[in-house]
């Protein structure tokens, strides 16, 4: 490829990704699509219809993923979530103050941009204290505390940290033999499960699980695909284009979000550029505005009270923090990172489920005491 090509290679790949993301963000309006409430309504009233919604989605972005690694169009050790160094602690710690956090916040980062677009003000606040503290927990302060602690606690595999690469090293095979088979029995199994109740069943739930999983794998084969380049003109290096993590990138939004306010913020500074996390998280903003407004739901929304602005605040931050140690949030590591079958992704699924579960019950506990 010449190097007068890649700007428009480039633009093609975030306006691909920016469609994608609104179209995400559309049918979470659409479908009331939250992995919060999800977990809120099983601790709650037992009701299993929208974890089903996740599930589907999580087991259509697993089937997407790993059949474009079959086909090797992509390898789960081109992203930042498979990588040989599992940081096991940072994803379950990380994780458990992301699932707590959520439930203070009303919401994970996809529900807090949703929600933006809906009107709602105190999503809009959550967003901005979400940014700072994922951002200090990239390059600040927050950041030398998880380096110097959590992050030095890893176990060093002999291959990537992705099912299938453990799978061929240890049994042999190839890696995209087992993507196939693993990837594509979990996912079975993962529909299987959803079926089997008769809200599995129902439209709602049909079209968030393929319509998300879908935009999941959509965001992969742009961002892997699209936007790979074996040898780049300039540096004649391996490149991803439009990356901030400069590997292969599917939706997350907990250090999007911190890159999306340092680009607002330092605009005019021409080496803050565009990239697919930014424009997927301006994204599913436009696309959650667009049906909220269709369909006659948009209305401005502010804090009940000084308690209830006291809960967003705390629960974004522990979002930020937790977010970004975990490696991602309830969509980066509980859709995205799970479709690589990764093992942190496991555990940073299992954590920020446990996590909100201890948060929904400790909001019961509180409701119980005041009454």
């Amino acid at each position: 490829m010449q190097e007068s090509e890649l700007p428009g290679l480039t633009a093609q790949v975030l306006w691909a990704a920016f469609a994608m993301a609104a179209v995400f963000g559309a049918i979470a309006q659409r479908t009331h699509f939250c992995t919060m409430g999800a977990v809120a309504d099983i601790v709650n009233i037992g009701d299993w219809t929208r974890m089903r919604m996740w599930l589907l989605a999580i087991a259509v972005a697993m089937v997407g993923f790993n059949l474009m690694v079959g086909l090797g169009w992509v390898q789960a050790g081109q992203s930042v979530y498979a990588g040989p160094r599992w940081i096991w602690l940072s994803n379950a710690l990380g994780g458990l103050m992301f699932g707590f956090g959520m439930v203070l916040a009303s919401g994970c980062g996809s529900k807090t941009l949703v929600r933006i677009g809906g009107g709602s003000l105190k999503s809009l606040a959550v967003f901005a204290v979400l940014a700072i503290a994922s951002y200090a927990t990239l390059r600040g302060i927050t950041a030398v505390a998880r380096v110097a602690t959590v992050d030095t606690v890893a176990l060093v595999l002999p291959t990537g940290q992705d099912l299938p690469s453990l799978a061929a090293h240890i049994l042999g095979s190839t890696r995209q033999t087992w993507a196939l088979w693993l990837g594509g029995g979990l996912g079975a199994g993962l529909v299987c499960f959803v079926l089997a109740r008769p809200e599995g069943r129902s439209g709602e739930v049909w079209l968030a699980g393929l319509g998300l999983g879908l935009m999941v794998v959509g965001v992969w084969w742009v961002s892997g695909r699209l936007g790979h380049l074996a040898e780049h003109p300039s540096t004649l290096e391996e490149a991803f284009l439009a990356t901030n993590s400069q590997r292969m990138e599917s939706l997350t939004f907990v250090a999007p979000v911190a890159y999306t306010m340092d680009w607002l913020i330092l605009f005019s500074d021409r080496s803050k550029v565009l990239t697919i996390g930014i424009v997927t998280t301006v994204g599913v903003v436009v696309g959650s505005a667009a049906v909220a407004l269709a369909t006659g739901v948009f209305r401005w929304e502010g804090f009940a009270g000084t308690e209830d602005t006291a809960n967003h605040l705390v629960g974004a931050v522990l979002m930020g923090v937790g977010g970004v140690t975990a490696m991602g949030c309830t969509v980066g590591q509980g859709m995205s990172g799970v479709s690589t079958l990764a093992l942190g992704s496991f555990v940073a699924l299992a954590a920020i489920i446990a996590g909100a579960v201890v948060g929904v019950r400790w909001q019961v506990w509180r409701l119980d005491r005041t009454q």
